[in-house]
């Protein structure tokens, strides 16, 4: 048999293999789960009884490739032990594994070594059809027995449920007129009790009154003593305010402007080296609540941190994307930040330009000096008690501002918030 001509189908099979294939199938019906309406009352006849009453079912179904397939699955599971032509035949056309039509076309050998004339095919065919007729009248025959033993189950069952149901509506009746009796008792009770309750309610409204009064007694004179408190805090506020102006004009004090680390910064400019800090471990949610705090400070180990991020790309794509990355997080946070590149490491003769986005200053180390230096010294320049957060993945560094009083960050915190 040629593998690229499409499969025999049932019908086109031989007799004996047809009979195999419904018995097979038959035996296994129960096991297969989900089934076509007209096989789900068949899996439930006996063993015997679904390959002889199902057999017109069952080559119908059949036709169906997914049906035939979750057969062959359950027989794969179960491998049969076959040696008879018909049976070979059969589980090779339920299985189609390996070379089944080979094995199919040889096993239908053994079972028809001569092919039969063509009177003979009609005539099988039509003696084929008969024989399915009678089956198929048998089969509906016996279903329908099967249909009115159930209907004269479910019959006698209704009768007996009514019967019962009747007996059950008289005690329950009869239990009704005596609950009615009984709540008749019940409800010249609750009126004699309803009419205490009504006294006592009364009374206890009256109370109720009187307390209510003197509660707004009490809280009319607490709101009295409040407002007395506070007007005599916002004068000693306002007097503390007015003293501390006064003083300030009197010293003549400047306005702050800058932040203790412009000196640095404008050596970095000029080609002085100045230095940096870290907060390792901190989440990306902790390190940008740090980072949101009043007049934070933010220092970024450039190459260090852009090589850890996206170590593939070229330095400059490093740098730029670094640098972008950061806007949105000062945009948020109103962070104070300062990214610095070391120049020796990218190998530059001079620096290049960077276009830094809004918030965001970006130096390279002078000449001699690395970056690490220079963060040490952006660290030492800041005031103690300010916070001052560091990001590299140098521990050395790490060390240094963490003595020095900052607090470094991981290079993934970090990484989180401007990825």
């Amino acid at each position: 048999m040629s593998t690229s001509s499409s499969p025999p189908s049932l019908a086109q099979l031989p007799e004996p293999v047809r009979a195999r294939v419904v018995a097979m199938t038959a035996d296994v019906l129960p096991s297969l789960g989900q089934l076509p309406p007209a096989l789900r009352r068949v899996a439930t006849f006996a063993p015997a009884r679904r390959a002889r009453l199902g057999t017109t079912a069952i080559t119908t179904a059949l036709r169906d490739d997914d049906l035939r397939g979750r057969v062959a699955a359950h027989l794969a599971v179960e491998p049969l032990t076959v040696s008879a032509p018909a049976d070979r035949a059969a589980v090779a056309w339920l299985l189609r594994t390996g070379a089944w039509e080979e094995e199919l076309a040889a096993a239908l050998a053994e079972v028809a070594p001569a092919g039969p004339t063509r009177e003979e095919t009609e005539a099988a065919r039509l003696r084929g059809k008969l024989d399915a007729a009678d089956r198929a009248t048998r089969e509906l025959r016996a279903l329908h027995r099967a249909q009115l033993d159930e209907l004269k189950s479910e019959n006698a069952t209704l009768r007996r449920r009514l019967g019962e149901a009747r007996t059950a509506e008289k005690a329950a009746r009869a239990a009704g007129e005596q609950a009615a009796a009984e709540v008749d008792g019940l409800r010249r009770e609750v009126e004699a009790l309803a009419s205490t309750q009504d006294r006592e309610v009364r009374r206890l409204r009256a109370r109720v009154a009187e307390l209510e009064a003197d509660a707004a007694a009490g809280r009319r004179a607490v709101r009295a003593e409040r407002d007395e408190a506070t007007v005599r805090a916002r004068v000693l506020l306002e007097t503390v305010i007015e003293s501390a102006a006064g003083l300030r004009r009197e010293l003549g004090l400047p306005s702050a402007s800058g932040a203790p680390a412009d000196r640095v910064e404008s050596g970095l400019s000029a080609g002085v080296a100045d230095g940096a800090r870290l907060l390792t471990g901190a989440s990306a949610g902790l390190l940008e609540q740090y980072l949101a705090m009043p007049r934070a400070r933010l220092i970024v180990d450039g190459y260090n941190v852009s090589k850890n991020v996206w170590p593939s790309s070229p330095l400059e794509a490093q740098r730029i994307r670094l640098v972008n990355g950061l806007a949105p997080l000062v945009a948020r946070t109103g962070v104070d930040t300062t990214v610095v590149f070391d120049a020796a490491q990218a190998g530059l003769g001079a620096r290049p330009v960077v276009a830094a986005p809004r918030g965001v200053r970006v130096y390279f180390s002078p000449e001699g000096t690395i970056a690490d230096d220079v963060i040490r010294d952006l660290v030492a320049a800041e005031p103690p008690g300010r916070v001052v957060v560091v990001v590299t993945a140098d521990q050395a560094v790490l060390a240094d501002v963490t003595r020095a009083g900052a607090r470094g960050a991981s290079v993934d915190a970090l990484a989180a918030l401007i990825s």
